[in-house]
């Protein structure tokens, strides 16, 4: 593992999985999650990663011209390196994926690594009644769903989206045989260090929350990579902060945001992004540790700057 100076806070903001109805927190419209991202950049985030919503009903969508209403006044606004999504949501095609990157031509974008089951149905059975009629199919249907990155899909995304644009990726790594398939690709110079790699634990379907699963996740990167990579992590639900402590006592950077975790406590729903970064950033500092600014994130990645988007 590449050691990292400063830890890098990576701020999720919104997503595609969590529904009106499981918070009134979750930023809906280009407006809210503008200001949410603004405000977790004020609070420590050097990195927002970016989905849309359509702002009637909050279901998730891939329209570039709903991201082109609020990237132009987060970039305006704030230095926060932007992040945006290539996985889109459950049932898109490749085309509707990346077609904000491909028209944004952001700095930063994610990239999943592996096709797996996707499954947050279990969530159904906590509600009784919902606020928009397509939320307990959706989530319900993942029952059903498989996150489709073949590896066909995964050069699509490179080329289209990274050589073609000048992007960067946060590589998202549900699983061990991923960074397996990260190397695969690094072995044919399709991508090039220093890998940023973002290890998901928790989702049913990938690997579990396992305080042993992460140590095995960074060791078998290192094998990997050496020293080509910066670790990061993120937990799903509520062991989120005590496995972003460990990313970081381990020499790795954090993830936080109302994609990966409503709450900012146990049964407390977080009132915003910031409330997380903030939470983490304590957490952080606590350790002794420093986290890194945006431009020292850009510095850190090799990213091509602010300058050189498309919004």
């Amino acid at each position: 593992m590449k050691p990292a100076e400063k830890v890098v806070i990576t701020c999720a903001i919104t997503g595609s999985i969590h529904t009106p109805t499981m918070s009134p927190y979750l930023p809906i419209t280009p407006e809210e999650i503008a200001r949410e991202s603004v405000a977790a950049a004020e609070a420590g985030a050097a990195i927002v990663h970016l989905h849309a919503r359509n702002p009637e009903d909050g279901s998730p969508t891939a329209d570039p011209d709903v991201f082109m209403q609020f990237l132009p006044e987060i970039r305006a606004q704030s230095d926060v390196v932007v992040n945006i999504t290539t996985g889109g949501g459950p049932g898109m095609t490749m085309d509707e994926r990346l077609a904000p990157p491909v028209r944004a031509r952001p700095e930063f974008a994610s990239l999943n690594m592996g096709t797996l089951n996707f499954g947050v149905f279990p969530l159904a059975a906590k509600y009784r009644q919902w606020k928009h009629p397509w939320e307990q199919p959706f989530i319900e249907g993942t029952r059903n769903v498989v996150q489709m990155n073949t590896f066909a899909q995964i050069e699509e995304v490179i080329r289209r989206v990274g050589i073609d644009c000048g992007t960067r990726f946060e590589y998202e790594c549900y699983d061990v045989g991923h960074l397996y398939n990260l190397a695969h690709f690094a072995d044919r110079g399709l991508i090039e260090p220093p890998f940023f790699i973002q290890c998901i634990m928790g989702i049913l379907g990938g690997i579990g929350v396992d305080a042993g699963n992460l140590v095995h996740m960074r060791d078998v990167a290192d094998k990997l990579f050496g020293d080509d990579y910066y670790l990061s992590c993120f937990a799903i639900g509520r062991q989120q902060m005590q496995y972003l402590t460990m990313s970081a006592i381990l020499g790795g950077s954090v993830r936080v945001g109302l994609e990966d975790s409503l709450y900012i406590g146990p049964g407390e729903l977080a009132k915003s992004n910031a409330d997380q970064v903030t939470k983490v950033r304590g957490l952080v500092e606590g350790l002794g540790l420093q986290i890194a600014t945006p431009d020292e994130a850009r510095a850190m990645l090799g990213l091509k700057g602010k300058n050189d988007v498309a919004f």
